[in-house]
């Protein structure tokens, strides 16, 4: 029992009305990606507008014959009045209208409760009135089991079955064709709920980059209410939400993180869903407002992985025409990126991947995490990890000619590498000739380990203590259409 201060009473109560969830189908619940931080974060307080999921909630109807009004309570926060439906088994009954009501303000947990047995209690604990609540708004609308009906505006407390909780609630007008207990389904969507891949990587020692992978789906609810016992089916890719969700409600559930795994361990069944991967969870899992649950993708495995080093300057752009001033840099930096890549062995959703290494005590520490895009089984991963402490790279220009009437440019550049650490490293160096796409490499130091048409890559071995110098030089061609003198 919950006591609040007249005449105000803001309390949460269990999802429960005329029209209850049957107790022996499931909820399916069908959830999206989100990338937004708020929806997953353990230290923010509030409900989130923001996910993307649709339910298929069964319902059992108390119908009696003709035209009737019910409501369906325990609803999430964030809905989408246009897009719900209720689908009645058999054509037993149409429904001729519905309203949604939000969870919002200090009646949102009380709109509920509609259709439900409940006591009224004075300050004193007295009890005011008990039955079937008929109406929450300006006051209560209580039918007792002889049919009289109060409206009571002065209480301190209400009492009622089950767990608390805030919810929206949908009332229907509905036209039953004959009286009787008729099962249907609610589907709706409702923001609020959202999933991502999270992946942890952890180094395995010995010469080789060996990589043991975890799998997982990390699902965020903060909907404004509990999901008990749901089957869940989980949604890969991008699929276009184009209509916004409903207004931001008042409530705001309390946050916490847990780590929950699918009874008996079983993992998810891949599929498509039209342009998409699906992942359906073998069993019924629960998802409390206000947590972050985490199931398994795949088995555990161990993947082969390749480490660098990088020290990168500038990108693939190329000008709309040769570059043949001296001031034009195609960027330059001093940092040496350290990066991470492996093959996907399936189908590998979007989400973070934390990668660990074992320190001299043995423990695992986090050495790097990055955001793996959507990728397809067979399909390259590639992760900055972060900035190198101990290595670093300069880069100054040594050459420069232009030639208009032979319309050639000769550009030629030192990248000095030193390394700072107690064991030798090797940098690849990673340089994107800029000024014109026709360009090609005239000399270098090191033997150039891959070329492409904007790339050129070179595997520098540095010493511990040390340093190493990589010369090269580059000439670009044009035609007189391409550059006019």
């Amino acid at each position: 029992m919950i006591r609040l201060p007249l005449p105000t009473l803001a309390l949460a109560m269990a999802a429960g009305t005329a029209a209850a969830a049957a107790p022996s189908t499931s909820t399916r619940l069908t959830l999206y990606r989100s990338d937004d931080a708020a929806l997953f974060s353990a230290g923010d307080s509030n409900s989130v507008q923001s996910g993307y999921a649709v339910a298929h909630e069964p319902r059992e109807l108390p119908l009696k014959a003709g035209l009737q009004d019910l409501s369906l309570g325990g609803l999430p926060l964030f809905l989408d009045p246009e897009a719900m439906a209720l689908s009645i088994d058999g054509a037993a009954a149409t429904v001729v209208s519905q309203r949604l009501r939000l969870g919002q303000g200090q009646n949102a947990s009380l709109g509920s409760l509609v259709g439900q047995p409940i006591e009224v209690l004075a300050t004193s604990g007295q009890r005011l009135a008990s039955g079937t609540l008929l109406r929450a708004g300006d006051g209560l609308l209580v039918q007792d089991a002889n049919g009289f009906t109060s409206l009571i505006r002065e209480y301190a407390a209400v009492r009622a079955r089950g767990n608390f909780q805030t919810g929206s609630s949908l009332d229907l007008r509905i036209n039953a064709q004959r009286a009787g207990n008729t099962q249907a389904t609610l589907s709706y969507p409702t923001a609020g709920l959202g999933w991502r891949a999270a992946y942890v990587g952890t180094l395995l020692p010995g010469n080789s980059c060996k990589l043991q992978f975890e799998s997982r789906a990390s699902i965020a609810n903060r909907s404004g209410r509990d999901w008990s016992q749901v089957q869940l089916t989980l949604i890969a890719g991008e699929p276009r939400i184009a209509k916004p969700t409903a207004p931001r409600p008042m409530a705001a559930p309390m946050a916490f993180a847990v780590r929950a795994k699918a009874d008996g361990g079983e993992l998810p069944e891949q599929g498509t869903l039209a342009d998409y991967r699906s992942y359906t969870l073998p069993s019924p899992v629960d998802l409390p407002d206000g947590s972050v649950s985490q199931v398994p993708l795949y088995d555990t495995r161990t993947l082969a992985c390749e480490r660098t080093s990088l020290f990168e300057t500038g990108g693939g752009w190329v000008p709309p025409q040769p570059m043949i001033s001296p001031d034009y840099q195609s960027g330059g930096n001093t940092s040496v990126i350290s990066t991470l890549a492996l093959h996907a062995f399936d189908s590998l959703p979007a989400g973070y991947l934390r990668v660990l290494t074992a320190d001299r005590q043995g423990a695992l520490q986090l050495i790097g995490e990055d955001r793996i895009a959507d990728t397809p089984k067979g399909g390259d991963v590639h992760v900055v990890l972060g900035t190198a402490f101990d290595l670093r790279g300069e880069r100054e220009r040594t050459a420069f000619h232009v030639d208009k009437a032979g319309r050639t440019l000769d550009e030629a550049f030192r990248i000095t590498l030193t390394n700072a650490g107690d064991s030798a490293r090797v940098i690849t160096v990673r340089e994107h000739p800029q000024r014109w796409r026709q360009w090609s490499l005239v000399s270098s130091s090191v033997k150039p380990s891959k070329q492409t048409t904007d790339t050129l890559e070179f595997q520098v071995s540095v010493p511990a203590g040390g340093k190493a110098t990589l010369d090269y030089a580059v000439r670009y061609e044009w035609t007189a259409d391409e550059h006019p003198q």
